[in-house]
């Protein structure tokens, strides 16, 4: 045997609070973006047992109503009554949203400002990763935790296991062997249910219909499965904790796979660098990887508050590189347009698509449907990118 490790990655269900957060900060956020596209949006959402808080700064043209966006996002994920402890029409909404400051809005607003072109919208670096673990060039651990969780999901909807509620989690631990994953050592799925069923029957039925659809054979002819551990789940979602906006940034990303800027996606506007320049770190990141330039990539683009160009990229392949790290740096910089302006219209982010982003997982999605919205997804850079690098 060579060199073996675990590494385990977490991710949640829609319904799990912090992901009630998020989902409702998306949801306004491409509400106004649907009135208009312009809209400058840092929303930020807080649950708790019988209470949504919507805070933050907008600047748009379009009028929203808040409380109607909060209740249809709520029933959307499914608590539509209390019987979960939370329900879409009893809590209470709650709402505090001032303008975006000014001093913000000239630094991104172009035309105005000292650079007169549209510039970061705050300092700091964010990352992108990609790998050849998956076909969805992501690593093993979340990618599998993000299939489980989507799967939860699917047979709670489709009442194929009507005792599920909400709230849940998966946890996935990939054995590696000389970098290559080659099993599962422990799934860990728990999911919020209803107080008449039996542990037994939950974790049968979850094994059975999530973890046997999702985890090929192969991987788990040593697996142990904890289903439920504590034994009971019945309290869940914002009735059991208090749900944040931007709480579950490794769970959106890679797992803790690759390294993470520490700024939150959710609720924000393409403007922010945040959340846009980390699409385009994965977009470049993905396409190294797709071009056979490396098995593995990370990307870092940081930026300086109302400049427009990255004040730095950094590509590190790890060792992997078919071309050193600087050749692929600067392939990126001219196969990739990564000021804030050209990152918004080559992704095409100034439309209402943030809301499916906002649970399992912003990266790894793949679909011809899921290509429409997660656009820094394709692989469309390839043959511009193995040009450059020679």
């Amino acid at each position: 045997m060579g060199n073996r490790l675990i590494f385990t990655s977490e991710s949640v269900t829609e319904g799990h609070p912090d992901k009630v957060a998020d989902g409702i900060s998306d949801a306004i956020l491409d509400a106004h973006l649907s009135a208009d596209k312009n809209s400058r949006v840092a929303c930020e959402t807080m649950v708790s047992t019988g209470m949504v808080v919507v805070a933050g700064e907008i600047t748009s043209r379009g009028i929203v109503s808040y409380p109607d966006v909060v209740r249809k996002k709520l029933h959307k994920i499914g608590y539509s009554d209390t019987s979960s402890g939370f329900g879409a029409d009893s809590c209470a909404v709650l709402v505090s949203l001032d303008r975006q400051s000014a001093d913000i809005s000239q630094g991104v607003t172009a035309g105005e400002g000292m650079y007169k072109e549209q510039g970061a919208g705050d300092q700091g670096m964010m990352f992108g990763y990609a790998c050849d673990e998956t076909r969805e060039l992501m690593p093993m651990p979340i990618m599998f935790a993000n299939r489980l969780t989507r799967q939860l999901s699917k047979v709670r909807r489709s009442r194929k296991l009507p005792f599920l509620l909400p709230d849940g989690k998966s946890q996935v631990s990939v054995v590696y062997e000389d970098g290559k994953p080659v099993g599962i050592d422990t799934i860990v799925v728990s999911s919020q249910h209803t107080p008449e069923v039996s542990h037994k029957k939950l974790t049968a039925g979850i094994i059975e219909e999530v973890v046997k659809k999702v985890i090929p054979v192969k991987l788990r002819k040593n697996t142990r499965y904890l289903i439920n551990p504590t034994g009971r789940f019945v309290v869940g979602g914002p009735h059991g904790d208090c749900g944040l906006t931007g709480r579950k940034i490794i769970v959106d990303t890679y797992g803790g796979m690759g390294r993470h800027g520490g700024g939150a996606f959710s609720g924000k506007d393409p403007s922010k660098v945040d959340r846009s320049a980390a699409y385009m770190a994965r977009y470049v990141a993905k396409n190294i990887v797709a071009a056979k330039l490396a098995a593995r990539c990370e990307v870092q683009l940081a930026y300086a508050i109302g400049f427009a160009d990255p004040v730095s990229v950094n590509v590190n392949s790890f060792g992997t590189g078919k071309v050193s790290d600087d050749a692929l740096a600067a392939a990126a910089e001219k196969v990739f347009g990564l000021r804030p302006a050209q990152i918004v219209k080559s992704l095409n982010l100034l439309r209402p698509v943030y809301e499916p982003t906002s649970a399992y997982g912003h990266f790894g999605r793949t679909s011809a449907k899921d290509l429409e919205v997660f656009t820094w997804e394709k692989t469309d850079k390839v043959k511009a990118l193995l040009k450059a690098a020679v």
